[in-house]
């Protein structure tokens, strides 16, 4: 089955642009009916770099970071993040020798081994993640910093739906107003599926594989 593309670029920076691919999605939380594919975002040297810019531009005069988590495969953008908060602009992080993390996950919750336990405990740490929908994977992972003692000082997404999430502001490039029509249901309350409309894909932060 062809998905129908459409091609979003950010208003912020035109050099910022990913896909999305229209149908009925589900995620581990929600159903969706836009996919998008940030793959270039995260995986281009140059645009993950004006990505990172774009989100340090938001934050660096407002807060201190020591550590940044970095999820769903935003390792790239995480470590132009540090660049930029510590050696470019001259905000409350700059000097600072900032860590980027790539934490496992299991079951939807951090896991983090001893020997990175440090780099969180007592640290001012900022949270980078590609996408977020309902913000339940966000909030899952805010309750697993605050498990291992780290001090959130802000959350980053290239895109989100929401704007905030367990009462942290969520600074993102994107947002839901960028990408027409675009929804997220409980499953439970989904009117694609109450209206008969097959599962087009399963998808996550890795791509998407279609189901039919």
């Amino acid at each position: 089955m062809d998905l129908r593309k459409t091609e979003i670029t950010a208003s912020s920076n035109s050099r910022i642009k990913f896909e999305i691919v229209h149908g009925h999605f589900t995620t581990s939380h929600s159903h969706i009916n836009r996919y998008i594919d940030m793959n270039g975002i995260k995986n281009n040297f140059r645009t993950a770099k004006e990505t990172a810019k774009q989100l340090a531009s938001e934050i660096y005069s407002s807060v201190s970071v020591d550590t940044i988590i970095c999820l769903e495969s935003t390792r790239m953008v995480g470590a132009f993040l540090a660049e930029e908060l510590a050696d470019g602009a001259r905000g409350l992080s700059y000097g600072n020798n900032i860590s980027c993390i790539t934490p496992e996950v299991v079951n939807d919750q951090i896991l983090l081994r001893d020997n990175l336990q440090k780099l969180v405990r007592d640290r001012h740490v900022l949270l980078l993640v590609s996408s977020v929908s309902s913000g339940k994977s966000v909030g899952q992972a805010i309750e697993c910093l605050n498990y291992y003692g780290g001090v959130l000082v802000g959350v980053c997404a290239i895109f989100s739906a929401v704007s905030e999430v367990h009462g942290v502001k969520v600074n993102s490039v994107f947002s839901a107003d960028d990408i027409p029509a675009y929804s997220s249901y409980n499953p439970a309350h989904c009117p694609m599926c109450a209206a008969g409309q097959k599962i087009d894909a399963i998808v996550n932060s890795f791509g998407y594989s279609q189901t039919h």
